[in-house]
Protein backbone atom coordinates (compact mmCIF):
# COMPACT_ATOMS: atom_id res chain seq x y z
CA UNK A 1 0.00 0.00 0.00
CA UNK A 2 1.92 3.26 -0.98
CA UNK A 3 2.13 6.12 1.12
CA UNK A 4 1.55 8.14 -2.46
CA UNK A 5 -1.70 7.42 -2.60
CA UNK A 6 -2.47 8.65 1.11
CA UNK A 7 -2.68 12.58 0.28
CA UNK A 8 -2.70 13.43 4.00
CA UNK A 9 -3.33 16.38 5.70
CA UNK A 10 -4.45 17.07 9.21
CA UNK A 11 -6.51 20.21 7.94
CA UNK A 12 -10.50 20.01 7.07
CA UNK A 13 -12.29 18.39 4.35
CA UNK A 14 -14.74 19.94 2.59
CA UNK A 15 -16.28 22.25 5.46
CA UNK A 16 -12.33 24.48 6.14
CA UNK A 17 -12.27 25.43 9.68
CA UNK A 18 -9.43 27.46 11.52
CA UNK A 19 -9.10 24.87 13.94
CA UNK A 20 -5.78 23.67 15.83
CA UNK A 21 -4.36 20.05 14.46
CA UNK A 22 -7.63 18.69 14.01
CA UNK A 23 -9.11 19.89 16.88
CA UNK A 24 -5.99 19.80 19.49
CA UNK A 25 -5.96 20.95 22.97
CA UNK A 26 -6.62 24.83 23.79
CA UNK A 27 -4.82 25.94 27.22
CA UNK A 28 -4.06 29.47 28.31
CA UNK A 29 -0.68 30.41 26.40
CA UNK A 30 -0.58 28.64 23.74
CA UNK A 31 1.63 29.72 20.81
CA UNK A 32 -0.54 30.19 17.74
CA UNK A 33 2.46 28.43 15.50
CA UNK A 34 2.26 25.52 17.98
CA UNK A 35 -1.49 24.53 17.40
CA UNK A 36 -2.11 26.17 14.14
CA UNK A 37 -2.78 23.23 11.17
CA UNK A 38 -1.08 22.94 8.02
CA UNK A 39 -3.37 23.91 4.98
CA UNK A 40 -4.94 21.02 3.06
CA UNK A 41 -2.85 20.13 -0.04
CA UNK A 42 -5.89 17.74 -1.54
CA UNK A 43 -7.43 18.65 -4.72
CA UNK A 44 -11.47 18.64 -4.91
CA UNK A 45 -11.25 15.06 -6.82
CA UNK A 46 -9.64 13.44 -3.87
CA UNK A 47 -13.25 13.79 -1.97
CA UNK A 48 -14.89 12.06 -4.83
CA UNK A 49 -13.99 8.94 -3.19
CA UNK A 50 -16.33 8.21 -0.54
CA UNK A 51 -19.92 9.44 0.84
CA UNK A 52 -20.84 10.62 4.23
CA UNK A 53 -23.71 9.46 6.43
CA UNK A 54 -23.97 12.49 9.20
CA UNK A 55 -25.19 13.01 12.53
CA UNK A 56 -26.09 9.04 13.51
CA UNK A 57 -27.28 8.67 17.43
CA UNK A 58 -25.04 6.55 18.71
CA UNK A 59 -27.82 6.24 22.19
CA UNK A 60 -31.09 6.36 22.35
CA UNK A 61 -32.15 10.02 23.03
CA UNK A 62 -28.86 11.28 22.07
CA UNK A 63 -27.69 14.64 23.51
CA UNK A 64 -26.41 16.92 20.46
CA UNK A 65 -23.14 15.52 20.94
CA UNK A 66 -23.71 12.30 20.89
CA UNK A 67 -23.78 11.60 17.19
CA UNK A 68 -21.25 10.55 14.33
CA UNK A 69 -20.55 10.49 10.64
CA UNK A 70 -19.42 7.66 8.79
CA UNK A 71 -17.41 7.66 5.23
CA UNK A 72 -17.91 4.71 2.69
CA UNK A 73 -17.23 4.52 -0.77
CA UNK A 74 -18.86 6.71 -3.19
CA UNK A 75 -21.03 4.18 -4.81
CA UNK A 76 -21.89 1.21 -3.24
CA UNK A 77 -19.62 -1.82 -3.90
CA UNK A 78 -20.24 -5.29 -2.68
CA UNK A 79 -17.30 -7.10 -1.22
CA UNK A 80 -15.41 -8.33 2.03
CA UNK A 81 -16.44 -5.85 4.40
CA UNK A 82 -13.93 -2.95 5.62
CA UNK A 83 -11.96 -2.21 8.14
CA UNK A 84 -13.14 0.84 10.04
CA UNK A 85 -10.87 3.87 11.54
CA UNK A 86 -12.61 5.87 13.57
CA UNK A 87 -11.30 10.00 14.00
CA UNK A 88 -11.68 11.00 17.40
CA UNK A 89 -11.20 15.23 17.70
CA UNK A 90 -9.56 17.18 20.33
CA UNK A 91 -10.11 20.92 21.60
CA UNK A 92 -9.07 20.13 25.26
CA UNK A 93 -12.39 17.92 26.04
CA UNK A 94 -14.51 21.15 25.77
CA UNK A 95 -14.52 22.53 22.07
CA UNK A 96 -13.87 21.00 18.65
CA UNK A 97 -16.16 19.33 15.86
CA UNK A 98 -16.28 15.55 14.11
CA UNK A 99 -16.77 17.70 10.80
CA UNK A 100 -13.12 17.54 10.15
CA UNK A 101 -12.03 14.05 9.66
CA UNK A 102 -8.40 13.26 8.45
CA UNK A 103 -9.11 8.94 8.64
CA UNK A 104 -11.82 9.54 5.68
CA UNK A 105 -9.19 10.21 2.67
CA UNK A 106 -8.22 6.33 3.95
CA UNK A 107 -11.32 5.15 2.33
CA UNK A 108 -9.72 5.00 -1.10
CA UNK A 109 -7.53 2.87 0.52
CA UNK A 110 -9.91 0.21 1.44
CA UNK A 111 -11.02 1.45 4.55
CA UNK A 112 -14.28 2.83 5.85
CA UNK A 113 -13.86 5.64 8.36
CA UNK A 114 -16.32 7.51 11.33
CA UNK A 115 -15.83 10.50 13.34
CA UNK A 116 -17.29 10.82 16.73
CA UNK A 117 -18.40 13.49 19.30
CA UNK A 118 -18.88 13.76 22.63
CA UNK A 119 -20.29 15.68 25.31
CA UNK A 120 -17.84 18.43 26.28
CA UNK A 121 -16.58 18.23 29.90
CA UNK A 122 -18.33 21.90 30.67
CA UNK A 123 -21.68 20.18 30.41
CA UNK A 124 -20.58 16.60 31.81
CA UNK A 125 -17.37 15.78 33.37
CA UNK A 126 -15.00 12.55 32.96
CA UNK A 127 -15.57 10.07 32.52
CA UNK A 128 -18.61 10.83 30.39
CA UNK A 129 -15.93 11.69 27.38
CA UNK A 130 -14.66 8.09 27.23
CA UNK A 131 -18.24 6.48 27.76
CA UNK A 132 -19.61 8.48 24.88
CA UNK A 133 -16.54 7.05 22.90
CA UNK A 134 -16.88 3.45 23.88
CA UNK A 135 -20.67 3.57 23.19
CA UNK A 136 -19.63 4.87 19.72
CA UNK A 137 -17.38 1.89 19.25
CA UNK A 138 -20.17 -0.71 20.54
CA UNK A 139 -22.92 1.23 18.02
CA UNK A 140 -20.45 0.57 15.26
CA UNK A 141 -20.06 -2.82 15.90
CA UNK A 142 -23.91 -3.01 16.25
CA UNK A 143 -24.28 -1.91 12.99
CA UNK A 144 -21.22 -2.96 11.38
CA UNK A 145 -23.48 -5.50 8.91
CA UNK A 146 -25.74 -2.39 7.70
CA UNK A 147 -22.54 -0.34 6.82
CA UNK A 148 -19.99 -2.46 5.45
CA UNK A 149 -17.85 -2.80 8.82
CA UNK A 150 -15.63 -5.27 9.94
CA UNK A 151 -16.37 -5.46 13.65
CA UNK A 152 -13.22 -7.23 14.59
CA UNK A 153 -10.83 -4.83 12.49
CA UNK A 154 -11.08 -1.17 14.23
CA UNK A 155 -8.67 1.14 14.95
CA UNK A 156 -8.88 4.55 16.10
CA UNK A 157 -6.94 7.72 15.75
CA UNK A 158 -7.31 11.02 17.82
CA UNK A 159 -5.02 14.59 18.74
CA UNK A 160 -4.41 16.18 21.92
CA UNK A 161 -7.58 15.67 24.16
CA UNK A 162 -9.10 13.77 20.91
CA UNK A 163 -5.47 11.41 21.88
CA UNK A 164 -5.81 11.41 25.21
CA UNK A 165 -9.85 9.19 24.52
CA UNK A 166 -7.55 6.97 21.81
CA UNK A 167 -5.43 5.97 24.27
CA UNK A 168 -7.69 5.63 27.31
CA UNK A 169 -9.47 3.19 24.65
CA UNK A 170 -6.91 1.57 23.65
CA UNK A 171 -6.46 0.12 27.03
CA UNK A 172 -9.40 -0.57 28.16
CA UNK A 173 -10.47 -2.80 26.06
CA UNK A 174 -10.14 -5.65 28.35
CA UNK A 175 -12.58 -3.78 31.12
CA UNK A 176 -15.69 -2.87 31.76
CA UNK A 177 -14.87 0.22 33.94
CA UNK A 178 -16.22 2.71 31.03
CA UNK A 179 -19.02 0.43 29.29
CA UNK A 180 -22.47 2.01 30.02
CA UNK A 181 -25.69 2.41 28.01
CA UNK A 182 -26.74 0.47 24.72
CA UNK A 183 -25.24 -2.16 23.20
CA UNK A 184 -23.45 -4.07 25.81
CA UNK A 185 -23.34 -7.11 24.40
CA UNK A 186 -21.10 -5.59 21.80
CA UNK A 187 -17.06 -4.85 22.56
CA UNK A 188 -15.53 -1.74 22.56
CA UNK A 189 -12.23 -2.80 22.46
CA UNK A 190 -9.67 -1.46 19.39
CA UNK A 191 -7.60 -3.65 17.31
CA UNK A 192 -5.18 -0.33 17.20
CA UNK A 193 -4.47 3.30 17.90
CA UNK A 194 -2.64 5.65 16.28
CA UNK A 195 -1.61 8.66 19.58
CA UNK A 196 -0.81 12.36 18.41
CA UNK A 197 0.63 13.75 21.00
CA UNK A 198 -2.51 12.73 23.92
CA UNK A 199 -1.96 13.58 27.76
CA UNK A 200 -1.64 10.15 29.68
CA UNK A 201 -0.63 10.98 33.15
CA UNK A 202 -2.63 12.86 34.91
CA UNK A 203 -0.73 12.81 38.13
CA UNK A 204 2.55 13.49 36.46
CA UNK A 205 1.46 16.29 33.97
CA UNK A 206 2.73 19.38 36.02
CA UNK A 207 5.47 20.06 38.42
CA UNK A 208 3.70 20.17 40.72
CA UNK A 209 0.49 18.75 39.93
CA UNK A 210 -1.62 21.99 40.61
CA UNK A 211 0.06 23.72 37.96
CA UNK A 212 -2.61 22.88 35.45
CA UNK A 213 -5.52 23.12 37.81
CA UNK A 214 -6.47 26.42 38.71
CA UNK A 215 -10.15 27.23 38.02
CA UNK A 216 -10.77 27.70 34.22
CA UNK A 217 -8.37 24.93 33.32
CA UNK A 218 -8.64 22.40 30.54
CA UNK A 219 -7.78 19.71 32.99
CA UNK A 220 -9.63 20.27 36.09
CA UNK A 221 -12.51 21.38 34.17
CA UNK A 222 -12.74 17.90 32.66
CA UNK A 223 -12.26 16.13 36.05
CA UNK A 224 -14.94 18.28 38.15
CA UNK A 225 -12.82 20.29 40.31
CA UNK A 226 -9.06 21.12 41.47
CA UNK A 227 -6.85 18.09 40.87
CA UNK A 228 -5.81 18.32 45.01
CA UNK A 229 -9.34 17.31 45.55
CA UNK A 230 -9.38 14.93 42.29
CA UNK A 231 -6.73 12.67 42.51
CA UNK A 232 -8.42 9.37 42.02
CA UNK A 233 -10.53 10.97 39.29
CA UNK A 234 -7.22 11.88 37.45
CA UNK A 235 -5.45 8.63 38.03
CA UNK A 236 -9.09 6.68 36.44
CA UNK A 237 -8.51 9.42 33.61
CA UNK A 238 -4.78 8.43 32.84
CA UNK A 239 -4.38 5.47 30.18
CA UNK A 240 -0.94 4.64 31.44
CA UNK A 241 -2.35 3.12 34.99
CA UNK A 242 -4.65 0.98 32.38
CA UNK A 243 -1.75 -0.62 30.37
CA UNK A 244 -1.71 -4.67 29.96
CA UNK A 245 -0.49 -7.00 27.74
CA UNK A 246 -4.35 -6.76 26.78
CA UNK A 247 -3.39 -2.98 24.94
CA UNK A 248 -4.32 -2.84 21.48
CA UNK A 249 -1.12 -1.91 19.53
CA UNK A 250 0.24 2.25 19.41
CA UNK A 251 1.57 4.59 16.81
CA UNK A 252 2.53 7.39 18.57
CA UNK A 253 3.71 10.55 17.05
CA UNK A 254 5.08 13.35 19.61
CA UNK A 255 6.74 16.85 19.40
CA UNK A 256 10.15 17.23 21.19
CA UNK A 257 8.96 20.99 21.76
CA UNK A 258 5.08 20.58 22.74
CA UNK A 259 4.23 23.65 24.90
CA UNK A 260 1.56 21.78 26.24
CA UNK A 261 1.46 18.08 26.39
CA UNK A 262 5.22 17.51 28.01
CA UNK A 263 7.04 14.80 25.94
CA UNK A 264 7.85 12.67 28.63
CA UNK A 265 3.84 12.06 28.80
CA UNK A 266 4.54 9.81 25.32
CA UNK A 267 7.67 9.06 26.04
CA UNK A 268 6.22 6.81 29.34
CA UNK A 269 3.31 5.47 27.40
CA UNK A 270 5.55 4.07 25.22
CA UNK A 271 7.61 2.61 27.89
CA UNK A 272 4.90 1.23 30.07
CA UNK A 273 3.36 -0.37 26.54
CA UNK A 274 6.90 -2.21 25.52
CA UNK A 275 7.31 -3.04 29.28
CA UNK A 276 3.83 -4.80 29.28
CA UNK A 277 4.56 -6.48 25.38
CA UNK A 278 2.66 -4.51 23.59
CA UNK A 279 3.55 -3.99 20.37
CA UNK A 280 4.14 0.18 19.56
CA UNK A 281 6.08 2.85 17.91
CA UNK A 282 7.20 6.43 19.23
CA UNK A 283 7.70 8.53 16.31
CA UNK A 284 9.83 12.39 17.94
CA UNK A 285 8.52 14.93 15.87
CA UNK A 286 12.08 16.84 15.96
CA UNK A 287 11.09 20.23 16.25
CA UNK A 288 7.69 19.55 16.36
CA UNK A 289 5.15 21.56 18.78
CA UNK A 290 1.42 21.21 19.50
CA UNK A 291 0.77 20.08 16.11
CA UNK A 292 2.04 21.83 12.92
CA UNK A 293 3.60 20.76 9.31
CA UNK A 294 5.99 18.35 11.26
CA UNK A 295 2.98 15.94 11.76
CA UNK A 296 2.16 15.50 7.97
CA UNK A 297 5.53 15.11 6.33
CA UNK A 298 6.16 11.79 4.02
CA UNK A 299 7.54 10.07 6.76
CA UNK A 300 4.52 10.05 8.69
CA UNK A 301 2.15 9.27 6.24
CA UNK A 302 4.30 6.38 5.40
CA UNK A 303 4.31 5.55 9.36
CA UNK A 304 0.30 5.82 9.61
CA UNK A 305 -0.46 3.95 6.46
CA UNK A 306 2.11 1.14 7.03
CA UNK A 307 1.09 0.67 10.60
CA UNK A 308 -2.92 0.70 9.67
CA UNK A 309 -2.22 -1.64 7.31
CA UNK A 310 0.20 -4.10 9.32
CA UNK A 311 -3.07 -4.35 11.86
CA UNK A 312 -6.50 -3.67 10.18
CA UNK A 313 -4.84 -5.32 6.52
CA UNK A 314 -7.80 -4.37 3.97
CA UNK A 315 -8.93 -7.02 1.65
CA UNK A 316 -7.37 -9.56 3.96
Amino acid sequence: MSSNAFAFSIASLRRVRLLLLAGALILPGARAQDISSARSTVSAASYQAFRELRDLPYVPNAAPRQRLDIYLPASAQAGAPRPLIVWIHGGAWRIGTKDDCPAARLVSLGYAAASIEYRFSQDAPFPAQIEDCKAAIRWLRAHSREYGIDPSRIGVWGASAGGHLVALLGVTGHVSDFDTGPNLDQSSAVQCVIDFFGPTDFLHYGDPPDTFSSLGNAVAQLLGGPFSTHQALARSASPIYFVTRDAAPFLILQGDHDPLVPMEQSVALNAALQKAGVPGTLHIVKGGGHGGPGFSTPEVRKLIVDFLARYLKPGG
